[in-house]
């Protein structure tokens, strides 16, 4: 991929969403908020002017979300196709956060234009449909931006920071354990269905696999899982169909460079004191964070201490939103990005490996195997 020719001029980045549904809405009030945090000399960073989703209710959410503040005074304008907002020749960016099944087709519409793209994770539910996105991506010369903000919570960020100073020394393991409540209930209940999600594991753990590969600085080569649904939704039923997403599981992954990584997941664990629990292992030192959280410990092995680093959200996040203010500085780097021409921090390439772990999952739990990565294959 190509950074974009020419800078966007100094004015209002102007944004169109398509899906408004509860990611939609939150993309768009932290637009809202960054548009006047950001403003210079009285002229809002970015401005909300269109929406679409083929759900009326939605619309009206996404309309109340963006209000005035976010349509620079003016009405908004609504879309029930999402080609029809596309196909307007006043934006400048578009953010992508429709269900899941629908971003394959979505982006393959918006990447045939020359619009800047923010698509929300997972970037598609399949492999061969990341790998038909990553063509498109690679042939055009704006912004494609796959939304991983976890990378952008504060004590997650404090944690890569710390990092990548070599404190740690050579990085041997990460873990990663997310307990938390079951899914919550989205439009249409399209998340209670693997079809539609792409799994549990690439639906809700694409954000850890993606960390996991970062923090080892390689890609992953052998995944091995166990899991099910042994709780949430059992008693449920939409038109006939009962849920049959996993709500629990452990993951293995081993990469290129020997680093290893465990994901522990519960969906039924609401009670305790840390939603999401992360602990990096080198061969000098471990490093500490929980989320929610505002601390990242450092461990030497020497047990010369346990050092504490603060890791608060940062005075100018104005807007915390569902993610401890990391979507608002996802938008924030995406605009810088798409003003000054620089290529995208989390790209499509990332996209696609964490949904190539979670696919891997999701097969060694049907298969009760190991599964191997061979480039973009998954066996």
């Amino acid at each position: 991929m190509t950074a974009p020719s020419s800078p966007v001029p100094a004015r209002p980045l102007r944004y169109g969403v398509i899906g408004t549904g509860m990611m939609g809405c939150e993309h768009i009030a932290n637009l809202v908020h960054l548009g006047r945090t950001d403003a210079v000399d009285g002229v809002a960073a970015v401005e909300v002017v269109a929406l679409a989703d083929p759900t009326p209710c939605s619309l009206e959410w996404g309309v109340a979300a963006a209000g005035p503040a976010g349509t620079g005074g003016t009405a908004i304008d609504t879309y029930a196709d999402h080609r029809s907002l596309l196909e307007r020749d006043d934006l400048d960016a578009v953010v992508i956060a429709s269900p899941n099944h629908t971003h394959a087709t979505v982006l393959r519409d918006a990447l045939a234009t020359g619009l800047a793209v923010m698509v929300e994770k997972p970037l598609c539910t399949t492999v061969e449909d990341c790998l038909d996105v990553r063509r498109m991506a690679a042939d055009r010369d704006a912004l494609t931006w796959v939304g991983l903000e976890y990378r952008y919570m504060p004590a997650v960020a404090t944690l890569l920071g710390e990092l990548r100073t070599g404190v740690c020394g050579t990085t041997r393991m990460v873990s990663i354990r997310e307990h938390r409540f079951p899914f919550l209930v989205k439009v249409g209940n399209w998340n209670r269905f693997t079809a539609n999600t792409g799994g549990t594991l690439v639906e809700k753990c694409c954000h850890f696999f993606d960390l996991m590969r970062l923090v080892a600085g390689a890609d992953p080569v052998r995944v091995m899982a166990s899991g099910g649904q042994d709780v949430n939704h059992l008693d449920e039923e939409y038109d006939g169909r009962v849920p049959d997403i996993v709500d629990n599981a452990f993951v293995i992954v081993d990469f290129a460079n020997g680093v290893r990584g465990a994901l522990d997941l519960s969906m039924f664990a609401e009670g305790g004191r840390h939603e999401q629990e992360i602990v990096v292992v080198g061969d000098r030192a471990k490093l500490e964070t929980a989320v929610p959280g505002d601390t990242v410990f450092v461990g030497p092995r020497d047990r010369s201490g346990v050092r504490e680093v603060a890791a608060p959200t940062p005075a100018d996040v104005t807007y915390a939103g569902f993610h401890h203010g990391s979507s608002f500085v996802e938008h924030r780097r995406f605009v810088d990005c798409v003003r000054s021409g620089r290529p995208a921090e989390v790209t499509v390439d990332d996209g696609l490996w964490s949904v190539l772990m979670g696919v891997a999952a999701h097969r060694s739990i049907d298969e009760g195997r190991v599964v191997h990565l061979e480039g973009s294959t998954v066996r």
